[in-house]
């Protein structure tokens, strides 16, 4: 089987995709897979470190503020356009998938125009713009959320989740090892707070604001504050024995496996990963995103009873009470619990998968296994 995977630009895109590459390799260790990705997007170092071959596209898309920058966007799109037809027509795919970003807008049109089978995996509850314009070309959506007629052409959606990394949510017979790798106390109740790699920073600053009432309250914190607010929280902690501050947590499972409850943002990959881990969260959903799909996404699972949300304009103020209240309620926990874990989808790269291996066999009789 040879297949391209395209996009990137932020992990919530890579992570699915090297997810589904590894599940092809898996299945097909004979296949020849190729991602395009676009230059100096994160994905140019993130793939190959995976293990696989990727080829970047001088793809752009358009700045908010004025810039002459802008005035190049056009040339960058003809241009990928055109590598984007060279690189279907030498590699010569069996299938073309799209996980969304700038550089799988020309990639999925170039093999769609080349009558490649394509297939295009939305991890948000509100698409992103490439997959929507993209959306009337392809054969097969894959999707993590219900609702989603409202953009896509109903018969081509699929229900599938969004593909994780499997070792993150591996969590059984791990707290032990977690408390001692976090230096944390077992009898201690333990909240999670993820700012993200680059730094949450109404986040950063309600954990600041309310560190010293937690810890007063009983609570132990794990606070990933991402690489902007890193000194800050080294002298926030200077005199707090129970709040354990780190720039980024690469033991994801650990952290999982520690925590009674979650603050998060509200990015696709990581509500797909609370599901599974079925832990009581509250989500303060980033408002520097495209048309604000972080609310969307936590409204899902707001609407169900699944998760607490608290505005980011009013994390400062009210973040502290939520967390509080919540960590005091042993029984709305666990119904959190149960309600998010019963939105999980599992085996989401394997059901991707099977999709990839129907449009193959339509076209053409499919390897062997």
């Amino acid at each position: 089987m040879r297949v391209i995977i395209s996009g990137g630009g932020t992990g919530g895109h890579i992570f699915p995709a090297v997810a589904i590459a590894k599940t092809i390799r898996a299945q097909y260790p004979d296949s020849a897979i190729l991602f395009v990705g676009a230059l100096g997007k994160m994905e140019m170092e993130k793939v190959p470190a995976a293990g696989f071959e990727i080829v970047g596209l001088p793809i752009a898309g358009i700045q908010r503020r004025l810039t002459w920058k802008n005035l190049l966007v056009p040339f960058k799109l003809i241009a990928s356009m055109w590598k984007a037809r060279k690189i279907v027509h030498e590699f010569k795919p069996d299938i073309a998938i799209g996980v969304g970003g700038y550089a799988s807008g020309p990639l999925l049109r170039a093999a769609a125009g080349a009558r490649v089978k394509t297939l295009i995996q939305e991890q948000n509850s509100f698409p992103g713009i490439t997959n929507r314009i993209l959306a009337k070309n392809v054969n097969t959506i894959c999707v993590a959320y219900e609702g989603l007629e409202k953009y896509f052409p109903k018969e081509k959606i699929v229900m599938t989740g969004n593909p994780v990394r499997p070792e993150v949510v591996q969590l059984q017979g791990k707290r032990e090892i977690a408390c001692k790798h976090f230096g944390l106390d077992s009898n201690r109740k333990t909240l999670l707070v993820i700012g993200g790699s680059l730094g949450a920073r109404t986040i950063n600053e309600a954990v600041d604001v309310s560190a010293e009432r937690w810890e007063s309250e009983g609570l132990q914190v794990i606070w990933q504050t991402g690489k902007g607010y890193v000194e800050q929280s080294k002298k926030r902690c200077a005199g707090l024995k129970h709040v354990k501050s780190f720039e980024f947590i690469k033991e994801m499972d650990l952290a999982y496996a520690a925590a009674d409850a979650v603050v998060s943002r509200a990015g696709a990959m990581s509500i797909s990963e609370l599901c599974l881990v079925a832990k009581p969260s509250v989500f303060v959903p980033s408002p520097n995103v495209s048309e604000d799909h972080q609310t969307k996404n936590a409204m899902a699972l707001v609407s169900k009873q699944a998760a607490l949300l608290v505005k980011d304009t009013e994390a400062k103020e009210c973040l502290g009470d939520v967390v509080s209240a919540l960590m005091k309620k042993d029984e709305q926990r666990v119904f959190l619990a149960n309600a998010i874990g019963a939105m999980a989808q599992n085996n989401a790269a394997e059901r991707i998968v099977e999709e990839v291996k129907k449009l193959v066999l339509s076209h053409a009789e499919a390897p062997a296994i």
